[in-house]
């Protein structure tokens, strides 16, 4: 497979993983963070297509395939992420990259007719006409814009659109393989697997400028998190990983091994990368480490003040799953016509799990007793 010039359909077949994962954490859960990216769960009733991209947006995660054993379902849908359903697609062509923006599902695709497809809730899909027949590999939203890159054209290699119906081409700055664009920090950025200058930025998705990638080599994936672009490439020698504060210089750093790492995430805390080739290390992780799976229990006090007899009060502790009683009497003439002692206490420490069953009266008994055997 000649990689320079075409991002391997393998790419997006395993991004689905590290997507679904972080789209769950970020777009379904918010800012809490549930999933540790250590122990994966396969979801059950997925169809045996060729999936290469997923989105969240209005409470659903859409899929889309590139190719498969079945027509006309290359879109599915999950509210969870774990049971999903099969969609009906206007087009059995290589959908290769979906988004989410202005209440609208917009999916990209590689060849075929018409090559976009629109969905207002990810279920009923509306075949679009792209503003070029090109190899479209990637598409983002970002400042009310849909923007999509390709692998292929002249000059035109960006399209632009504000609802993902009507499109226009833009001006590339070079024609080079482009195969990833991100938005973020105000700024689109596209990463690309040939060229001379492997980076391109734009402030609003029309003019671009190109950028030197910190290597020349085949970057596939791009995202952002913390403020930091981060991509990552199929190729290289202990380099397979560039980050930018601003898209425009780029820094190699080493990746954790030189597999074929084809799709990149942020999860809120941290960059998740997987690849598609390896032998058990086909995931990277890097930033936050995020604890496994531990039993914890926590320090609890609880503080139960009840009155059981004329100016006596019994107090009952739970700390650090042990129970404590006190017993203080205000100063009062006794039957015997004594005073007790004041501000006297019994403690009575009990191993959690046990059955206490008191009632008022006999709890002011147990505690009278006790004081009289211990004055």
């Amino acid at each position: 497979m000649h990689l320079t010039h075409r991002r391997p359909h393998r790419a997006r077949t395993f991004s689905i993983l590290v997507s679904v994962v972080t789209t769950l954490i970020l777009g379904y859960f918010g800012s809490a963070v549930h999933a540790d990216g250590v122990t994966w769960t396969s979801s059950l009733n997925v169809p045996d297509q060729n999936w290469t991209s997923v989105t969240y947006g209005n409470g659903l995660f859409v899929a889309v395939a590139g190719s498969g054993t079945t027509t006309g379902n290359r879109v599915m849908t999950s509210p969870d992420g774990i049971t999903w359903t099969s969609r009906t697609t206007p087009s059995d062509i290589l959908w290769r990259s979906v988004a989410y923006g202005n209440n609208t599902f917009v999916a990209v695709a590689g060849s075929g007719t018409g090559r976009v497809m629109t969905s207002p809730d990810g279920i009923t899909w509306t075949l679009q006409t792209a503003a070029a027949s090109l190899q479209w590999y990637s598409i983002t939203f970002g400042n009310n814009l849909f923007v999509a890159v390709a692998a292929s054209g002249t000059g035109n290699r960006v399209m632009t659109s504000p609802d993902g119906i009507t499109w226009t081409s833009q001006t590339t700055p070079e024609d080079n393989a482009w195969y990833d664009v991100v938005y973020g920090n105000n700024t689109f950025v596209a990463v690309a697997g040939s060229g001379t200058n492997r980076v391109m930025t734009s402030p609003d998705g029309i003019t671009w400028t190109s950028r030197t990638a910190a290597a020349a080599n085949v970057w596939t994936d791009i995202a952002i998190g913390n403020s930091l672009f981060v991509a990552v490439s199929i190729s290289g020698t202990g380099n397979r990983v560039m980050t930018s504060p601003d898209g425009i210089t780029w820094t190699s750093r080493t990746s954790a091994s030189d597999n074929d790492w084809v799709d990149i995430a942020h999860d809120g805390g941290r960059f998740i990368a997987v690849s598609g080739s390896g032998s058990g290390d086909r995931v990277m992780t890097s930033g936050v480490t995020y604890p496994t799976t531990t039993t914890v229990t926590p320090t609890t006090t609880t503080t139960t003040t009840t009155t059981v007899a004329p100016a006596t009060t019994v107090t009952t502790v739970i700390s650090n799953n042990a129970l404590t009683t006190t017993s203080t009497e205000a100063p009062s003439v006794l039957s015997n016509g004594q005073l007790p002692n004041t501000g006297r206490s019994s403690i009575y420490p009990v191993v959690i799990g046990a059955v206490l069953v008191l009632s008022a009266g006999a709890l002011a008994r147990q505690t009278r007793h006790k004081h009289s055997r211990v004055v």
